[in-house]
């Protein structure tokens, strides 16, 4: 049977492309729909299958800058030729969904979240945005609300990543959907060699505002204690200007050596609101507790007082607070119970339940 996969932009390997690979394990002859799309910031993962651009593909310098041309996205997504394909699973937190679906298909939507930046976060890009691109940003808005709607109606089935992305789903779009929670290499993280641990807390994950490093670089400012961070992106020269000689900025790193890092350190720290976040469940699988936000997709994957703790406002002084209850009972933390709640959110457990929900909603051809 004829399967299309579509997926936003196909750049860089991250949490909606993991879950790609995952879907074209489970559909290994289906053609691969995308904006942009290229082979070696994807790390060749993708090359067996037939991968197709929109028309923003062939755009000056869209491989790099493709954000700039969002705006084109509606249009380019209509214009997918989908006629020869009867079952359409779309990838989705930004415009790939709003195709044109022939008649005889059926269209599930993997939604990791409604569009962030002009629904539910759109106040925090306002604030952080420059003023030339403050003034574009409400007509913008506009649109791509107009858009986004739209662009719902092509789909016959919501798959929502988390509890917490389906409140929005149902807020934004007046649907409902079925929860799957995203693949996690357990397994691969349950290898990390179970050293024991050393004086330092973790934070992983890109440098960006909406995240909020920030919060963590202050805390340690503030307690003094070692903080190793990993990552990088658009904050990392302001972060590294504001931070402490107790943290140490490591940058991109192998997966092998984020599989140890997290091993060894005492917490890893998550301090943004996630739609679901897979760092805490590849911590936890790698036999390590989190400090967590009390928000967002944390609350279905961190168990307070088993697997980690929470904090209650995005402040230095909460999180700092946090850290020292943390201490007290940081004996507690049992790598095996860390290890059981990460195995609930396997790779082989998201392809058993996505396939399961296609044999249900579409039929069991799709998957032979």
């Amino acid at each position: 049977m004829n399967v299309a996969l579509l997926h936003y932009w196909l750049v860089k390997m991250r949490g909606g492309e993991k879950v790609l690979k995952e879907l074209c394990t489970l559909f290994p002859s289906a053609h691969i729909h995308t904006h942009v799309y290229d082979p070696i910031g994807t790390e060749g993962l993708f090359r067996n299958h037939r991968v197709k651009q929109s028309f923003i593909g062939s755009m000056p310098g869209s491989q790099k800058h493709y954000s700039h041309y969002l705006p084109f996205m509606p249009l380019a997504s209509r214009r997918l030729k989908l006629k020869d394909y009867s079952l359409i699973v779309s990838n989705e937190s930004g415009p790939i969904k709003g195709v044109v679906k022939p008649d005889h298909a059926v269209h599930i939507c993997y939604c990791f979240t409604p569009m962030r930046y002009v629904w539910d976060m759109y106040e925090d890009y306002y604030s952080w945005a420059s003023l030339p691109v403050k003034l574009i940003m409400p007509p913008m808005r506009t649109y791509l609300k107009a858009c986004d709607i739209k662009s719902a109606r092509s789909v016959d089935h919501f798959v929502a990543i988390s509890r917490f992305v389906a409140e929005r789903i149902e807020r934004t779009y007046g649907r409902d959907s079925v929860v799957i929670y995203p693949p996690v290499d357990t397994d691969f993280f349950e290898a990390a060699a179970a050293e024991k641990k050393q004086d330092y807390f973790l934070y992983c994950g890109h440098l960006t505002r909406y995240k909020r490093p920030d919060i963590a670089v202050k805390a340690f400012n503030r307690n003094g204690r070692k903080l190793w961070v990993v990552g990088s992106g658009e904050d990392y020269p302001a972060l590294r200007k504001m931070a402490g000689a107790n943290i140490t900025f490591l940058g991109g790193v192998s997966q092998d050596q984020l599989k140890d890092l997290y091993a060894g350190a005492r917490a890893l720290i998550f301090p943004g609101t996630e739609d679901f976040g897979i760092v805490p469940l590849e911590a936890q699988a790698a036999g390590t507790p989190v400090i967590a936000f009390r928000a967002g997709g944390a609350l279905e994957t961190v168990i307070e007082g088993e697997t980690g703790l929470f904090f209650s406002q995005q402040t230095e002084k909460s999180l700092c607070e946090a850290i020292e209850e943390f201490e007290s009972m940081e004996r507690g933390f049992e790598r095996s119970a860390l290890k059981k709640n990460a195995r609930r959110f396997s790779a082989d457990r998201f392809r058993k339940n996505f396939a399961a929900f296609v044999a249900e909603v579409a039929g069991e051809k799709f998957l032979h």
